[in-house]
């Protein structure tokens, strides 16, 4: 991948970045797939397929250095029909935060979640 974030004194490539936030985010009860609404979940089936993760644009996970070598992160998901899209997003905030921390060692200063689409018994509906 030709993006790479630097921070903490670390190079960590955008695909790392996506995957590890791509797959907190899928454990969050209530998501059923990350990225863009209308797509497939690219990350998480490129990681299961064992291929190289598509760019993170793509995936539906930005990622940016902001203030004091902390990370910025925007990630895009769908959620499943009723289910209560406030709590979802702050769970996907916390997992996503947490993960990034234990596994990048870095902190995240904010993850903007943008619901991009509902589910309706596993057919996709864009918002």
């Amino acid at each position: 991948m030709d993006e790479e974030i630097k921070v903490n004194g670390m190079t960590v490539a955008s695909g790392v970045i996506a995957t590890i936030v791509s797959m907190a985010a899928a454990e969050v009860e209530g998501v059923t797939g990350v990225g863009p609404a209308g797509t497939i979940p690219s990350t998480i089936r490129a990681v299961l397929a064992g291929k190289a993760a598509l760019p993170a644009a793509s995936s539906g996970v930005e990622a940016r250095v902001v203030d004091d070598n902390k990370l910025h992160i925007s990630v895009s998901i769908q959620v499943a029909y009723g289910q209560p899209l406030v709590e979802i997003a702050a769970n996907v905030r916390q997992a996503v935060a947490d993960t990034i921390a234990s596994q990048v060692g870095v902190e995240v200063s904010a993850v903007d979640v943008d619901i991009s689409g509902i589910v309706f018994d596993g057919k996709r509906v864009a918002s």
